[in-house]
């Protein structure tokens, strides 16, 4: 049985000018940020003092992705598109207006690259022509967090619903309301047929998607004292964690569901304000999180054996 975990404050990086919204590992070792101040940064956890600026957009940003294969950074500006920068190089690839709203989301596959949008689009985007092959438009809110498996896209919205889209042809096959809220974040549980959604209600949502024709709510969990702003699994699967505007992160077992740790201000350092985003790492076994309060944390986590 997974033990309750200890948690050590190793760095903060400092260095962005307003709230961080997004976050994406580059390497095992090396991750970016990027926020509202539009600057995205490359940060190094073998060498604090290694900081790189990648790029600069002229608008907030709320998500990054990267593909190792192509050494491809995908930056989702606000108000415009997507640009897709060739990191290692700062060599840009390619820049697509898309939108003039929000990109909330940001998920990729072989063939194809997914945008989460404010205006309740996912616009689906072929890698090899950069082309929109498809524009998902079942919602009038904002489409706000994806789930991209080899099968499906799942999409979670603003109107509490999550939709779930077959890969080929993009038809809807099936959609749920899960919260009363805005859904900000969800996650494929890695070892079961388990899906979890965090809202602006502050619950965390277990649901069972076994049978699409038969989703069933699992557990219900008052979460935090604010939304739910992102969740993230362990790289082994092990554990879980959620981070909110409670300022607060918390660690959860993934088999029981039953909290473990908080890390916060009092008993920890942790932030002083919402928790936006969080990353976790091989490298030390390494937390990162960001803040509206312009900061980034690095966590060691470590169970006793």
């Amino acid at each position: 049985m997974i033990q309750r975990p200890s948690v050590s404050k190793v760095h903060t990086f400092t260095g962005h000018k307003d709230s961080l919204y997004a976050l994406a590992a580059v390497s095992d070792h090396e991750f970016v940020s990027s926020g509202a101040d539009g600057m995205v940064i490359q940060w190094n956890l073998q060498d604090f003092s290694q900081a790189k600026m990648v790029a600069k957009v002229s608008t907030s940003v709320y998500a990054l992705a990267y593909d190792p294969i192509l050494d491809y950074l995908f930056i989702g500006q606000n108000f415009d598109g997507l640009h897709v920068i060739e990191l290692s190089i700062k060599r840009q690839v390619k820049s697509i207006q898309l939108t003039k709203s929000h990109i909330f989301d940001i998920k990729f596959d072989n063939e194809f690259i997914y945008l989460a949008t404010g205006e309740g689009t996912v616009h689906v985007i072929n890698r090899t022509t950069w082309l929109t092959v498809s524009v998902l438009n079942f919602s009038e809110k904002s489409a706000r967090t994806l789930i991209v498996d080899d099968l499906q896209i799942y999409v979670g919205y603003s109107d509490g619903f999550v939709r779930i889209f077959d890969k080929i042809g993009f038809s809807m096959l099936q959609e749920f309301k899960a919260h009363d809220n805005s859904i900000f974040t969800m996650a494929l549980h890695p070892n079961t047929d388990f899906i979890l959604t965090g809202s602006r209600d502050a619950h965390l949502k277990i649901w069972n998607i076994a049978e699409l024709k038969n989703i069933a709510l699992k557990e219900d969990i008052i979460a935090h004292m604010y939304t739910i702003n992102h969740i993230k699994f362990s790289q082994d699967g092990s554990y879980f964690l959620t981070c909110s505007m409670d300022k607060s992160i918390k660690i959860w077992n993934s088999l029981s569901m039953k909290l473990m740790r908080v890390i916060d201000k009092g008993r920890f350092a942790g932030h002083g304000t919402s928790v936006n985003k969080l990353l976790t790492m091989l490298y030390s076994n390494s937390l990162i999180s960001c803040s509206d309060d312009r900061t980034i944390s690095v966590w060691e986590i470590k169970f006793n054996q």
